[in-house]
């Protein structure tokens, strides 16, 4: 017989002639396993000698495989995208350190984020144990797919249409108060936000604006300013920076959604003479590697991408072992990292 501490639910699976996910669930005590399956999957694991103990008494359930889920934006792959790229390291990392087998796939989303078409490993049979759903809105067609799988899935700076999955996101609207205010204390005034969109559901934008907004009313400030354009448009974001400081010329500081928005913004206001900081000073949300490679440094919001990465994967380690626990939302705090983008304004 095995030794206990090296038996694995895929050699169960193995033994057993079924798939991992249902392992998973026999061992879990979950439905959706017929009686004759159940019998024959405690049976193998009873002669290989899987029965570890948590100091609960419930059995200790190790992740084998997971799935990672990356949104596929029309103009870039995913591994180029310079906010994911991180939380993706902090993904590996962690599956590295608890010996998880980490499985990729992609999925085409439109312009605010939700799927357009899903990928195989959610329409196949598949031994994952658990889903990582990167950067999407999780759509109901989506939501039914993975719902048929009866495993976990975690939402990393992802959103669902009401709180049924754990999630681990950044706190989107203190982070831009936080950066309006700042922009208050340096003495603007007139602060114009860029990347909202009429049509954009996504809720971390909309999160953002909320916190522009906010910050705008605690420091009694009436006039506000929000372009809109979708935030993976260069062209829109060109076009409605340039709209909204011909239309305003009074404006002294932007907020952009991101930092990617941020610097079109920044080109966008050289190619119409404007100098940054000393006619306009910007500020950005989330520090990507090139916030302080452009010139002048762009002052952000900086998001630790890498821990959100390692934190999902404790969640879905947590689901796993605990499926009865209380829903886990993770939010993450982004600090201030001053630049050279951002001057002092005097009245």
């Amino acid at each position: 017989m095995a030794s206990p501490n090296k038996v694995t639910m895929t050699e169960i699976a193995e033994k057993s002639g079924v798939s991992l996910a249902t392992v998973s669930l026999v061992l879990r005590e979950r439905s959706g396993v017929g009686a004759e399956t159940r019998e024959r999957v405690m049976q193998v694991a009873k002669d290989l000698g899987y029965f570890p103990k948590n100091t609960n008494g419930l059995p200790a359930l190790p992740i084998t495989n997971v799935g990672l889920i990356l949104k596929e934006e029309p103009h870039l792959i995913p591994q180029a995208n310079r906010f994911y790229s991180h939380v993706v390291a902090g993904i590996e990392v962690a599956c590295r350190r608890q010996h998880i087998n980490l499985f990729y796939a992609t999925m085409t989303v439109d312009a605010n984020s939700y799927p357009l078409e899903l990928p195989r490993i959610l329409l196949e049979e598949n031994t994952t144990e658990g889903f990582l759903l990167l950067g999407t809105f999780l759509s109901e067609s989506l939501r039914q797919v993975v719902a048929r799988h009866s495993v976990p899935m975690i939402l990393v700076d992802a959103y669902a249409v009401d709180d049924v999955y754990d999630a681990v996101v950044s706190d989107n609207v203190k982070g831009a108060y936080q950066a309006v205010t700042y922009l208050v204390q340096q003495g603007h005034r007139h602060i114009a936000f860029v990347g909202s969109h009429p049509e954009s559901s996504y809720p971390s934008i909309r999160e953002r604006q909320i916190g522009y907004r906010k910050a705008l009313t605690d420091a009694q400030i009436a006039e506000s300013y929000c372009a809109n354009c979708h935030l993976i448009d260069t062209e829109e974001i060109i076009q409605a920076t340039t709209t909204l400081v011909e239309a305003n010329p009074h404006i002294t500081a932007i907020f952009a959604a991101n930092d990617e928005t941020a610097i079109t913004v920044m080109e966008t206001l050289r190619s119409l003479g404007r100098q940054i900081p000393d006619d306009i000073s910007i500020v950005g949300y989330d520090d990507i590697d090139l916030a302080s490679r452009v010139s002048p440094a762009l002052t952000t919001m900086q998001v630790d991408k890498a821990e959100m990465g390692r934190v999902a994967v404790q969640l879905l380690i947590n689901r796993v072992q605990y499926p009865e626990s209380g829903l886990v939302r993770a939010v993450l705090s982004p600090r201030l990292l001053e630049r050279d983008s951002v001057r002092t304004f005097q009245h």
